[in-house]
């Protein structure tokens, strides 16, 4: 029971944590430990550093990517209550639990995807096309190593 509190703590902290990205190079976001490091340090300076916006284009830029941040925050946190709760079960779980649990976990999947899409409408209009692909890609990135790291946490419930 520790373990599972224990891993439970860690993913929580992980998945909610206030975004944070990278103090170095923007370089070439291929590198997965790279990219984590970036992102565990500073996220926006991450961004900041990969986009390299104009003044102009940053006005525009950061309302719309803050907002996005607050939209992930929320699927983030409904994803961590929803795995919190398997995990604190020592016991398989009934159908209906199961039921419940993937109907959450859709829940957050389509909070996080209505808000990528939004976002991607806005960032398009904001910025040129080049620099609001190299974002959602950027973001698209992130969010998969951080998906990554939750499949690889939570176990599968019994």
């Amino acid at each position: 029971m520790k373990k599972n509190l224990a891993t439970v703590l860690f993913v929580v902290a992980l998945v909610a944590a206030p975004s944070a990205w990278a103090q170095g190079k923007s370089g070439d976001m291929n590198d997965l430990q790279a990219l984590r490091a970036a992102v565990q340090a500073d996220k926006k300076a991450l961004v900041a550093t990969t986009l390299n916006l104009t003044p102009t284009e940053a006005n525009k830029f950061w309302p719309l990517y803050d907002a996005y941040q607050r939209t992930l925050d929320r699927a983030n946190r409904q994803r961590s209550v929803t795995l919190e709760g398997s995990i604190a079960r020592d016991t398989p779980v009934s159908d209906l639990y199961a039921r419940n649990l993937a109907r959450d976990l859709i829940e957050a999947d389509e909070i996080e995807i209505k808000g990528r899409r939004t976002l991607s409408n806005r960032v398009l209009r904001a910025l040129p096309a080049k620099k609001a692909a190299r974002y959602l890609q950027l973001e698209s990135k992130i969010r998969a190593y951080q998906s990554y790291d939750i499949a690889t946490t939570f176990p599968l419930i019994k």
